[in-house]
């Protein structure tokens, strides 16, 4: 006596109307590793299209969608093989919807049961290894909700095991994530500074730069104006692991700056998903980033540093006072006032804003405390003075905190002035080094080549002559030249005061 499935048993759920309509194979599997090591699962759901044809089905009455492979089931976006599905059984083309196991299909409540509901106004039917389920009938549609939940539960599961294990491999500070510009992580797993000089050169040079003119967009630039480049390691694509040389930006700097890699501080759930904020379409979105009691994990002295912890904490109190907030001190601001963003209201204590007006075409500050004005409508404002007795006030004590030290104030604008000179000097013999170094390469290419073949020659002509044009000397830009004269011009003047 033969086995029969237990769908393959005859029955009424299965009639004409049915085997008229398309039957649908579903075939998904949650990522692209299980299709390369569970593949006997791929082809098991493939063979769905006997099964359907035991059923009554002609063969050429067998639709299979597979475009979902590779993709989790945990939602219907991006999924165009399940909302093919839902398409096809929403215009009454389909009699019988099959998959190897309800979780195939979806593992979101919503998506299941609107699944099941669909199902049930178009007469169509589902069945998996266990049976055939009419979404009509009471008793079936309790059992497919039942599968649908423990699928959806399962989900969870196979969740919570997998972020259990991550977070006890971060706690002891082994789990693998992408490493910030600058680090490298070798054939050992053990992560050290980048083998290219010029990469570490200017990530000191970022943070010696930071230190100095204390806001983000002065150290780009900074970075702009001496024409510096960020050395990037390609992290994905044919060529990954690749330098690459790119021009700096805000973004960059600002996630730099921000990184604890860098003080050597293993850190791992500082940046973690807000579901009231994240593009269910794009799964990469919705992330915050928390204060450091909100870490998952956080081990010092793990990774190799650029800078140390306290100046890495000095930092990121000086980007939060950077902050234009009215609980902050503020960026320092341009302009001819003086203690523009320092000025308080001393009748409100609210930070008093600098407006300007022309007389005789000269553009006069004053400060004005407006905030009534702007956010309750009132009259007239709290306070306006004008801005130059007040800069005039600020000059004096300043001067007069500083005349004491002049000469070791002068002296060390000057010693700083060379530094910098001495640290772009290095940074370009190791840019002009690298250059010197692909020009080469270009030459041996070239040289390596058939002359007759001219449809190659002039291309590695056209790269050579390149490669020998970034490889000039350049001089030093106007931007550093200036400020290098005024150092010198002030640090000459303080002298001769004292003298």
């Amino acid at each position: 006596m033969t086995s029969v499935m237990p769908w393959e048993r005859p029955g009424s759920k299965i009639d004409d109307r049915h085997l008229q309509r398309l039957a649908v194979i579903y075939v998904r599997q949650s990522t692209r590793q299980q299709l390369v090591d569970h593949q006997e699962s791929t082809r098991l759901q493939y063979a769905l299209v006997d099964r359907a044809v035991a059923l009554g089905w002609q063969a050429d009455r067998v639709l299979v969608i597979d475009e979902d492979l590779g993709r989790s089931g945990s939602s219907a976006h991006a999924r165009t093989g399940f909302q093919r599905l839902v398409t096809e059984i929403g215009l009454d083309h389909v009699g019988l919807v099959l998959g190897i196991e309800m979780s195939r299909l979806a593992r979101s409540g919503k998506d299941w049961y609107q699944l099941i509901e669909l199902c049930a106004l178009s007469g169509a039917v589902l069945a998996d290894t266990d049976g055939v389920y009419d979404p009509a009938e009471y008793n079936d549609r309790l059992l497919l909700g039942l599968k649908g939940t423990m699928s959806e539960a399962e989900l969870h599961l196979i969740k919570q095991r997998m972020w259990s294990g991550r977070l006890n491999k971060a706690r002891r500070g082994e789990l693998a994530f992408p490493l910030p510009s600058g680090y490298v992580r070798r054939s050992s797993g053990e992560v050290a500074f980048d083998p290219d000089e010029q990469v570490q050169t200017v990530i000191r040079l970022v943070f010696a730069q930071f230190e100095r003119l204390g806001t983000l967009h002065g150290v780009l630039r900074y970075l702009v104006e001496n024409d510096i480049q960020l050395g990037i390691r390609l992290r994905e694509g044919p060529d990954k692991g690749t330098l690459e040389w790119r021009r700096p930006n805000r973004m960059t700097l600002q996630t730099l700056l921000h990184n604890p890699a860098y003080a050597g501080i293993y850190a791992y759930g500082r940046r973690r998903v807000d579901p009231r904020r994240q593009d269910p379409a794009r799964p990469s979105t919705g992330r915050v980033v928390r204060s450091r009691d909100g870490w998952h994990v956080m081990i010092p002295n793990v990774l190799p540093a650029y800078i140390t912890v306290a100046q890495f904490e000095a930092n990121e109190a000086k980007l939060a006072a950077n902050r234009a907030r009215a609980e902050a001190m503020g960026a320092v601001r341009g302009g001819p006032a003086l203690a523009a963003g320092l000025v308080h209201c001393g009748r409100c204590n609210r930070r008093m804003s600098v407006r300007y007006h022309t007389q005789h075409s000269k553009a006069l500050p004053e400060y004005v405390c407006a905030r009534d004005v702007t956010n309750y409508g009132a009259q007239k404002s709290c306070q306006l003075l004008n801005s130059a007795c007040v800069d005039a006030f600020v000059e004096q004590q300043v001067l007069v905190a500083l005349t004491p030290a002049a000469v070791e104030v002068s002296l060390h604008a000057a010693d700083q002035v060379l530094a910098e000179r001495a640290e772009l000097e290095r940074l370009w013999s190791q840019r002009l080094e690298r250059a010197a170094q692909v020009a080469d390469r270009a030459r041996r290419s070239h040289h390596l080549a058939e002359p007759e073949n001219r449809l190659v020659v002039r291309q590695l002509e056209k790269e050579w002559e390149d490669a020998l044009a970034e490889a000039q000397p350049r001089e030093w830009t106007p931007g550093f030249m200036r400020r290098a004269i005024a150092y010198v011009m002030r640090s000459a003047v303080a002298r001769t005061r004292l003298a």
